[in-house]
């Protein structure tokens, strides 16, 4: 990411708040927002739609880290936290929680940077899976789609697999349509003659 980042701060204590946005700039991100209270997160997000969230809280339980993962909305951008202390349990909600980062013990100003770009890149990658995901269960959902779209033809015309398929792309072809999209269309209306 770039200088035009946007960042929220989340941090209680204004001496370390300040601490955080000179790290900040002095990496080249200068467009931060502090919030000090933690209930304004939903409210400052909406307001600003942060590029990056950072928080810092000394020691968060379980329905605060859920809490404050949902209003800062940890799956939609990078939101790295900053404890003082955690435990094992606290660890595995911050990755359920979908924190890009959750650092323990380490709110340092020559370690803000590093997590932030860090926690960009985890996110980054992590979106970039769940894309894949999602196109690998959206292409099997279309395959058991056409697959029945085909048995549908193939007992009502009584023709083979491959002319089956065939007859649906040369219609999906003439209609200027997708081949799923034709699939769809014969299984709904099968659906609705049943």
């Amino acid at each position: 990411m770039d200088h035009a980042v946007k960042i929220l701060v989340v941090e209680a204590d204004p001496k370390r708040a300040e601490d955080i946005m000179d790290a900040l700039r002095s990496g080249g991100w200068g467009d931060v927002t502090v919030v000090a209270d933690a209930a304004r997160i939903t409210e400052t997000v909406a307001q600003i739609n942060p590029d990056i969230v950072l928080i810092d809280i000394a020691s968060p339980d379980r329905d605060a880290l859920e809490q404050l993962s949902i209003a800062s909305d940890a799956r939609a951008r990078p939101v790295a936290m900053f404890v003082d202390q955690t435990d094992e349990d606290l660890t595995h909600a911050a990755i359920s929680a979908g924190l890009s980062a959750y650092v323990v013990d380490g709110l340092q100003k020559n370690r803000i940077k590093p997590v932030l770009q860090t926690a960009i890149a985890r996110f980054n990658m992590m979106s970039k899976m769940q894309s894949e995901l999602s196109a690998a269960k959206r292409a099997l959902v279309d395959r058991k789609t056409i697959d029945r779209a085909k048995g549908l033809l193939m007992q009502a015309r009584g023709i083979p697999e491959d002319a089956a398929y065939a007859l649906l792309r040369k219609t999906a072809m003439d209609q200027g349509r997708k081949v799923i999209d034709v699939a769809q269309a014969l299984v709904t209306s099968a659906d609705l003659l049943r």
